[in-house]
């Protein structure tokens, strides 16, 4: 078995990766959630309370700070791989 050099710890990345994937899951299933009320006959007047407004609401404010997570998520891993081959070239 050859090894591929160390493994670096990088927390950032870590929680970054899990934020997104958390965030990013939840959201689809609140997508899926409002299609299957939708479906099985869930009025509006029925949707407007109760936990219905955080399900509809979820995947508009989810969506897009997972795709900032995404973006930290590159420029982090960018920056560690730079700083590697930085110190690799040395």
């Amino acid at each position: 078995m050859s090894d591929s050099g160390p493994i670096i710890d990088n927390r950032a990345e870590r929680v970054l990766a899990y934020m997104f994937a958390a965030i990013v899951a939840l959201c689809i299933i609140c997508f899926f959630a409002v299609m299957i009320g939708t479906f099985s006959g869930v009025s509006r007047e029925e949707m407007g309370a109760g936990i219905w407004p955080v399900v509809l609401m979820l995947p508009w404010f989810g969506l897009p700070v997972a795709f900032l997570l995404l973006i930290a998520l590159l420029i982090v891993n960018g920056v560690r791989r730079g700083r590697a081959a930085r110190a690799g070239s040395s």
